[in-house]
């Protein structure tokens, strides 16, 4: 794979950028009457709306041009077929496949059918579910399940935590879920307080079963359980994993039925569905799990067959491209107008900036273009009164996707309407702004003078001229989240396909995890440190006289 800046797309969007830098979103629709209806696509339940961007429908030609040139249908029938395309690793990229089994019977990796695989586990699942809301699972004291703690990290623990919210609506009763993370010792003991241990059922995910934060958590937890009237022999009663290294959790004493496996074709931060989502489906249900399925799904097809123009990710995909490589954009802003979705901007950040934070092409090459953009975001209408300033008049072009349901779960007298309305000003005040002429009439009407005028209309005029999407949905539902959540895996994809880098390793994360075992070790020992920068040493002694 060369650069993409050898394309001859990428070539013609440069030139393009230079005759557009004097277009303002507003004229583009006064010019068109038909660009919002142009502008729009749908896919999986969500309708889009990409009509407030810089960018005409040549833009839209170039950009799909390039996406061509790139070689993105090729990389969509690999990825499909099971090919091999994370070429570092030398694995297929299969999260397609979890959610395919009911669709399609045979699917050959390497000489298996990974989806009797993805079948057998979806089965396995399915009883175990039910056991634990039948009351049928019992802990070692005859007392029914009341509490899962899911321990875990990364995809682990991100993506099954933020479905399980989303999905708050559709949580079955009897049964509360829990997650722990992080290995600050805070976590886990907040979540314990809460906790009965004959009623507690703590799901270990971790594909090694050696992952230093999820070992520690869930050895914190089996010694809790120990300390609380367990045995040994008990542990099996309350402790399941999701982990492709069976041998080492029984050796924590976990019985091996309740074992759910893991596939090396399937990477952390894309596993949500599968055993990995265990704590989504004893939240919500397995139906609703197989809804969650079936609506990514739904966005898997249209992303395999829709054509390049209409197609969501495709879209997506590409316009992120043509701010992050062509508008010197160095961030994007998701912003979800619906409380349970508050936590998704964390979980597409790590999707999107561990998958194309690299500097290296397919081959090697170092890249010439800026690759993944900073991810960030909250839910409205919060943000409003925190980052919005930034985006309206600070000096960084800060591309935005807004998303919103059309209806809400828990209506309350028109809270719904005014929720939406703030979405839909916000975009159109990013677009809009406010120009001199609209600050200065604003003060005349409030009764300013002409000196507080000329002294204050410089602060209060918003260029505009901002660009965002608007995805919407009827309702947020398990068909309709694991849709979105599938648009913004194979955005992703698109992306890192037009920079010509593999979007499913993640060395830079390996290399943490290996120093942080080295100082770990160091912290707790007396070994000799001189080899280490004069920072890391001086760190590492005031720890230990800390602790000391």
């Amino acid at each position: 794979m060369h650069s993409p800046t050898t394309l001859s797309a990428w070539q013609a969007l440069t030139q393009h950028q230079k005759d557009m830098s004097a277009t303002d979103m507003a004229s583009l629709f006064k010019d068109d009457a038909t660009r919002t209806q142009d502008f729009t696509a749908s896919a999986a339940g969500w309708t889009l709306d990409y009509s407030k961007n810089r960018a005409t429908k040549h833009t839209l030609t170039l950009l799909i041009d390039l996406v061509k040139e790139a070689g993105i249908e090729d990389a969509i029938k690999g990825m499909f077929s099971g090919a091999h395309i994370n070429n570092t690793e030398d694995r297929s990229v299969l999260h397609v496949a979890l959610r395919a089994s009911h669709a399609q019977d045979t699917l050959m990796v390497d000489g298996v059918n990974v989806l009797e695989e993805v079948r057998a586990t979806l089965k396995k699942m399915d009883a175990f579910v039910a056991q634990l809301h039948s009351g049928e699972w019992k802990g070692h004291t005859g007392k029914t399940i009341t509490d899962v703690v899911s321990i875990g990290i990364g995809g682990s623990y991100l993506g099954p935590k933020v479905v399980a919210e989303a999905l708050t609506p559709y949580k079955k009763d009897g049964i509360k879920v829990h997650f722990v993370a992080n290995i600050d010792g805070s976590d886990i003991t907040g979540k314990l307080k809460q906790l009965d241990p004959e009623t507690t059922l703590f799901v270990i995910s971790s594909k090694t079963f050696g992952t230093l934060e999820t070992l520690s958590n869930a050895n914190a937890a089996r010694d809790w359980f120990l300390s609380h009237g367990g045995s040994a022999a008990s542990v099996s009663k309350h402790f399941a994993a999701v982990s492709s290294n069976v041998k080492k959790a029984v050796e924590f004493g976990m019985a091996e039925e309740n074992i759910f496996p893991m596939w090396d074709w399937v990477g952390g931060r894309y596993s949500l569905w599968s055993a990995i989502g265990l704590p989504v489906a004893i939240a919500v249900g397995m139906d609703n799990f197989y809804e969650l399925l079936d609506g990514a799904h739904q966005m898997d097809e249209h992303f395999r067959t829709a054509p390049l123009a209409e197609n969501l990710p495709v879209i997506m995909g590409a316009l992120g491209v043509w701010y992050i490589n062509f508008h010197n954009a160095q961030t994007h802003a998701l912003i979800p107008y619906d409380h349970y979705l508050r936590a998704m901007p964390a979980h597409i950040q790590q999707l999107d900036m561990e998958s194309n934070g690299k500097a290296n092409l397919l081959n090697g090459d170092g890249v010439e273009t800026d690759t993944g953009p900073i991810i960030w975001g909250g839910a409205g209408t919060n943000g409003q009164h925190a980052y919005h300033q930034l985006l309206h008049q600070g000096t960084r072009l800060v591309p935005v996707d807004f998303i919103a349901p059309l209806a809400s779960h828990n209506p309350i007298k028109d809270h719904h309407a005014q929720l939406f309305a703030n979405c839909l000003s916000q975009s159109q005040a990013l677009m809009v702004g406010k120009t001199l002429e609209q600050a200065q009439q604003e003060l005349r009407d409030a009764g300013a003078t002409d000196e507080q005028i000329a002294k204050i209309t410089p602060h209060k005029v918003i260029k505009g001229n901002r660009p965002s999407n608007t995805l919407l949905t009827n309702k947020m539902t398990p068909a309709t989240v694991g849709a979105l959540i599938a648009l913004y895996e194979h955005r992703t994809f698109v992306q890192g396909t037009i920079w010509g880098i593999n979007s499913f390793d993640q060395w830079g994360v390996e290399l943490g995890k290996v120093l942080g075992t080295d100082i770990f070790n160091r912290l707790v020992s007396d070994s000799d440190n001189s080899a280490l920068d004069a920072s890391t040493q001086a760190l590492i002694e005031a720890f230990k006289k800390a602790q000391a």
